[in-house]
């Protein structure tokens, strides 16, 4: 009944009711502002919405009277089916809101990429825990220990490039750590409020920036001039800056070699980091392809 309902409504109606619905899923509540900010309405007409989606989906949504918002009822159940690429890019980069309609690219475009098991309903309860700046109790799968229990204060979502991760502090290490969203077999929220050393506010590797400095591989390339102008550097160099976190990761993936004298060899390797000493106390280094050949102290 809901979908013959949806089907008669306008693509703009649909965007706005499928907007509703990421909120409530995913932040674990919608306001009217959030609608009017969104799309430029009236208040009166994002009130209509609001209205229309309750109507559609009818346990999906609760009224919260002090806190004057509508809220993710206990027994939600999603009535437009995302896909877990389009809520990731949502979730990151704020646009494509809208309906997942069927929609076809104006070029032909292909990708390569493995498939990763995200879990929507388990994503939305720690997307919520961020949301709330609350607690998580879940059950992940680590390399190192296999299927454990764990509590931790979750506070980001971090593309790697290859995977997504999420940013918490890990109550059993001490630590802030990233856990692949793909290695989470539940989560449910805490009650109770984090502690400040719990808080992103303390997290050192995510809050300090560096500036990485690529150039074109010396012993690698035979003509610096191409990578330069593939990758748009400026008098032979590309300065990227990043959190000390992801540096490992944009490292990796670009296979930026990392020793101090340029000795990797392959093809694989175009560029070279000129200023390893930028690296000085980042964590996540095991990530850097050959960093630690032949390293210095600094």
């Amino acid at each position: 009944m809901s979908a013959d309902r949806l089907s008669g409504m306008t693509q703009a109606q649909r965007d706005r009711l499928a907007f509703v619905e990421l909120r409530l899923r995913f932040m674990g509540e919608i306001r009217r502002q959030d609608l009017v900010t969104r799309f430029d309405i009236q208040a009166a007409a994002a009130t209509r919405d609001i209205a229309q989606y309750k109507d559609l989906a009818p346990g999906n949504t609760e009224y919260d009277t002090k806190g004057k918002v509508y809220v993710r009822a206990e027994w939600f159940r999603p009535l437009f089916d995302f896909p877990v690429e389009r809520v990731l890019t949502w979730l990151s980069q704020g646009y494509g809101d809208g309906e997942p309609a069927r929609w076809k690219g104006i070029v032909a475009t292909e990708g390569t990429s493995l498939p990763g098991r995200v879990d929507l309903e388990l994503l939305s309860t720690l997307t919520r825990a961020i949301h709330r700046g609350a607690a998580v109790k879940i059950s992940y799968r680590a390399l190192s220990s296999g299927l454990t229990t764990r509590e931790i204060v979750p506070f980001a979502l971090a593309d790697s490039g290859l995977r997504w991760h999420l940013r918490a502090f890990d109550r059993r290490s001490g630590e802030f750590r990233d856990f692949v969203l793909g290695r989470f077999d539940d989560a449910s929220v805490l009650p109770g409020e984090v502690a400040d050393h719990e808080t992103p506010a303390q997290d050192i590797q995510w809050n300090r920036i560096t500036e990485l400095e690529l150039v074109p591989h010396p012993a690698n390339v035979q003509h610096p001039d191409t990578i330069e102008a593939e990758y748009g550097m400026e008098g032979g160099v590309l300065k990227v800056r990043t959190r000390a976190a992801m540096a490992g990761y944009l490292l990796r993936r670009w296979n930026v070699d990392c020793t101090d004298d340029h000795n990797l060899k392959g093809g694989e390797y175009h560029l070279w980091l000129r200023n390893r000493q930028a690296l000085y106390g980042v964590t996540n280094l095991v990530l850097a392809p050959g960093y630690g050949e032949g390293s210095k102290d600094w």
